[in-house]
């Protein structure tokens, strides 16, 4: 029978290998993946190339690209409520569309997670070599990368005391940072005088790029929110799935609100959207230095450090647990799927390495292959999303007919919003064309994307003839 039809509500591979792992995640480690998950680089760095695009306009960006992650967000917890699994939204896309929609889902966040993992590694070495000149970069990669590994390869406890860590420093970095903002917009920080309005509506007003501008911030936005999805992940590794991941979806609206389009209006209506150092250095250095905290370059570069090591070892679970569920589902070599203390131990190394050899290319090939490898992973996340709506489209009519008691979390005014997330989907699609920066990243990730749909397709039309799908 082809599995494009609809299969039962019940995933016969994913509770396999999830029974097999190891449940060591407790309610706080969840909490804080969520929360530490909204809190990266793209956030501390990447903003301020949005900014310079946008001007104070880049709050309105990062409310929309908000909203629509939140949807996103939401199908998620309503589809890993429902079903907790280590795959998530490739185990949701399976059941919902096919093996091959799980498989292209599944293998384009492994692959967009390894490379990340490389590129986390690169710019926390980076910041060392700044501390410490003359080491050489790749070896704080492979030291970052021997640690994350050890602790990937131990019980998944240690990943969630390392990720509970990791984002309480996040929080309370940002949360003071947002405190002393509000103070200096307010005028009672020593030093500082209200600023009132005058960045917002002067040097070209609250949109001086116009709408080409929003435009390009709203892009660089879109994606400075990945990560969310690893909770969900997770989830399928924690004492109480249901709950967990139910409570973590359930309060990422906020998370999203205070964090991003919060910090994004405290430091246009403090620094001139316009000032050099808002792209070159960042503008949470911008903003900490504008009101003028004494050190606030190194303060930054920690908080950043904190981050990129926290995303290196986020992703090489993430990754591992992916390729682990794939494998476990018949669609990966199966020596990545077999687990050892609860743990998918073959699946962590391979990510690992996977993620060390980008590092390696950054050197080696750094003017036509890395570059390639970059341009392929831009618009991943994108394609996942899609995935994401499209299956919860067609689950949540499943589920409802068959275990409504599983609707845990749902889905607010469905179907309209799930369409008018794919809708807006489609739409940022649109605006990559019409960037020459971001088309590039569009047509190498449609390419993967498409030799990944092609050898799904490949496989599943071969496992409906019987026929071994492959190794």
């Amino acid at each position: 029978m082809s599995r494009t039809s609809a299969p039962p509500p019940t995933d016969a591979a994913a509770p396999t290998v999830d029974s097999a792992l190891t449940h060591g995640l407790k309610q706080r480690h969840l909490s804080m993946i969520a929360l530490g998950g909204v809190i990266g680089a793209g956030l501390f760095v990447g903003s301020g190339a949005g900014i310079a695009a946008a001007g104070p306009s880049i709050v309105v960006a990062y409310g929309i690209s908000g909203l629509l992650v939140m949807f996103v967000m939401r199908m998620l917890g309503e589809m890993s409520a429902a079903n907790p699994a280590s795959g998530s939204f490739s185990v949701h896309a399976e059941r919902a569309i096919g093996p091959w929609a799980g498989f292209t889902a599944g293998w384009a966040f492994w692959v967009l997670l390894c490379v990340a993992v490389g590129l986390e590694g690169i710019g926390a070495a980076q910041i060392v070599t700044g501390w410490l000149p003359g080491t050489p970069e790749w070896a704080w990669v492979a030291l970052f990368m021997v640690i994350f590994l050890g602790t990937n390869l131990a019980a998944v406890k240690n990943f969630g005391e390392f990720e509970f860590w990791f984002a309480a420093l996040k929080v309370i970095a940002i949360t003071l940072f947002l405190v002393l903002g509000l103070l200096a917009i307010l005028g009672v920080l020593p030093g500082t005088d209200a600023p009132g309005t005058s960045n917002l509506t002067g040097d070209g007003g609250f949109m001086p790029n116009g709408s080409e501008g929003l435009i390009i911030g709203l892009l660089a936005s879109v994606f400075a929110y990945g990560g969310l999805e690893t909770v969900t992940i997770a989830a399928a590794e924690s004492e109480n799935p249901v709950q967990g991941v139910a409570k973590a979806v359930r309060t990422a609206m906020w998370r999203i609100a205070v964090f991003y389009i919060g910090s994004m209006a405290v430091i246009v209506t403090l620094v001139p959207w316009d000032a050099p150092e808002v792209a070159e250095v960042g503008p949470f250095y911008a903003m900490l230095d504008h009101i003028g905290i004494s050190g606030a370059a190194e303060i930054m570069n920690v908080v950043i450090f904190v981050a990129l090591l926290s995303a290196m070892n986020a992703n090489i679970y993430g990754a591992s647990r992916m390729a682990c569920s794939l494998v476990a589902r018949g669609q990966g070599p199966k020596v990545l799927g077999r687990i050892s203390s609860g743990v998918p131990r073959n699946a962590v190394l391979v990510s690992s390495v996977f993620g060390f050899l980008c590092v390696l290319l950054s050197y080696w090939r750094p003017d036509d292959v890395f570059p390639w490898l970059l341009n392929m992973i831009g618009a991943v996340i994108l394609v996942v999303w899609i995935f994401i709506a499209v299956s919860q489209l067609i689950l949540r009519r499943r589920t409802e007919r068959e275990a409504p008691d599983r609707l845990v979390v749902r889905m607010w005014f469905f179907p309209v919003l799930t369409i008018v997330a794919l809708a807006a989907m489609a739409g940022i699609f649109v605006l990559m064309l019409r960037q020459p920066d971001t088309r590039d990243q569009l047509l190498a990730t449609g390419v993967l994307t498409i030799v990944l749909i092609a050898i799904g397709v490949v496989r599943q039309k071969r496992a409906e003839r019987g026929a071994p799908a492959g190794e």
